[in-house]
């Protein structure tokens, strides 16, 4: 009966994790109702109540969560707890009492919409809920645009090919921008990124057209996913939507089960993308081993966020984006002491990991490793090295320098970042400090100091 209620087998999933006892507090359960308050993301638990019966007038639900889906992930937790006999009887509080009454006295609905407790303990304040049709039309007109735009840039890719290369149109920036327009307009943003960069490969190394083909086909690859997002498995259809471009509130991602674990800040990395700086900080679970990836932006003369040092220790929770992303929200965050040296893999087992990642996203542009290696040149070309094997290096002469002085030659645990073209030193672990030489996009730029 309680999946019958869901919106969908995925929010029944990811109510799962909610619906364990140390996640709620005051719960309780009458021949009526269900409540509790859910811990969360806020200073606040959520307060949750349900009406669960679940023929004639049917189940309803209240919650001070900020999910717009029906019912939230609360709601389906709270049912699933009270389902497994893991909710004691006891009579209802004042503010459940004056719902359920409520509800008796009007006509009911199949859902009421979410707003805040009748209790005096602290919610969130009732708010006027948009019309359900308004917010499915929205929707459904922002998925056919997307849609119509990916079916354009699979037409302008077929374009490129049959003309060739050589066509002198790709050594036109226009060319290239007026696509990205175009995508920006299909709300495929990040599609639009991945178009001004692919710009800037025209005619940059003498094999240049290898590179471009290689991106042409990942956009093809990008747009055939984007299409296909109903017919693909979960994770992977999440993924496939973040990649084109789909935005998710971050109130949503708030709003689900954190990760939450002592987080080594492993490294730091800036780039710019079209005139807005992007800052990537790695951190790496100490009890899980798990990667996530914090992201901030700045546009010029405004300030990157520094608030997580590369090298310190953070207890914190971590709520992730939906799919096989990385890229996460910090909630509760406080520093914690470092209850481990860092411990970096072989050459050879971090090109596993990152071959697993990529096998799975193969439109994958960045993943991190700690690895233990010594920096070396070799074949007129610097690498990192060990006992296993060797990979390619890609630094600037700066971040170089400071990996040779402070490895001395001899392997030494170091914080890299996975792209096409090679590794990219991000941060030298030593006994007594770590050294931040990730890259910067433009040394001068306030925020980035």
């Amino acid at each position: 009966q309680v999946a019958a209620i869901a919106p969908s087998p995925r929010a029944l999933a990811a109510a799962e994790p909610l619906a364990v006892p140390a996640r709620w507090v005051s719960t309780g359960a009458d021949g009526r109702s269900l409540w509790g308050r859910c811990r969360g993301s806020g200073s606040e638990p959520y307060d949750t109540m349900v009406d669960h019966t679940l023929e004639g007038a049917g189940a309803a639900w209240r919650c001070s969560c900020p999910s717009r889906q029906q019912p939230c992930k609360h709601a389906l937790a709270l049912l699933l707890l009270w389902a497994r006999g893991a909710v004691a009887e006891a009579s209802p509080p004042p503010s459940v009492a004056a719902w359920v009454a409520r509800r008796s006295r009007s006509a009911p609905t199949p859902a009421d919409a979410p707003s805040g407790s009748d209790d005096p303990a602290p919610s969130r304040p009732d708010r006027d809920t948009p019309d359900r049709d308004v917010l499915d039309r929205a929707r459904d007109e922002r998925v056919a645009r997307m849609l119509a735009g990916l079916a354009e840039l699979d037409r302008w890719l077929a374009d490129r090919l049959r003309n060739g290369l050589a066509d002198p149109a790709l050594a036109r920036y226009s060319t290239w921008d007026s696509l990205a327009a175009r995508l920006v307009d299909a709300r495929a943003g990040a599609l639009a990124n991945r178009v001004r960069r692919l710009a800037g490969l025209v005619g940059a190394s003498p094999d240049w057209h290898s590179a471009v083909l290689a991106e042409l086909a990942m956009l093809h690859l990008l747009a055939q996913a984007g299409r296909r997002v109903a017919d693909l498995p979960g994770p992977l259809a999440d993924a496939a939507a973040t990649a084109v471009g789909w935005q998710v509130r971050q109130a949503d991602v708030l709003a689900s089960a954190p990760d939450t674990d002592d987080w080594l800040v492993a490294g730091r990395s800036d780039t710019r993308e079209d005139r807005i700086e992007v800052r990537r900080v790695w951190l790496r679970g100490q009890r899980t081993g798990e990667w996530a990836m914090v992201l901030s932006f700045a546009a010029y003369q405004q300030v990157l966020d520094d608030s997580l040092q590369v090298g310190a220790v953070v207890r914190a929770d971590l709520h992730r984006y939906p799919g096989r992303s990385l890229r996460v929200l910090v909630g509760r965050c406080e520093t914690a002491p470092l209850s481990e040296p860092v411990e970096g893999s072989t050459v050879v087992a971090a090109c596993d990991e990152i071959g697993r990642a990529v096998a799975a996203e193969p439109w994958l542009e960045r993943f991190p490793a700690i690895v233990r290696a010594a920096p070396a040149f070799a074949d007129g070309a610097w690498c990192l090295t060990d006992h296993t094997g060797s990979a390619p290096l890609r630094s600037d002469p700066a971040a170089l320098a400071t990996l040779l002085a402070a490895s001395a030659g001899d392997p030494v645990e170091i914080t890299v970042e996975w792209t096409p073209h090679g590794l990219v030193p991000l941060a030298v672990h030593l006994p007594d400090r770590a050294l931040d030489v990730g890259p910067r996009a433009d040394p001068s730029f306030v925020g980035a100091t």
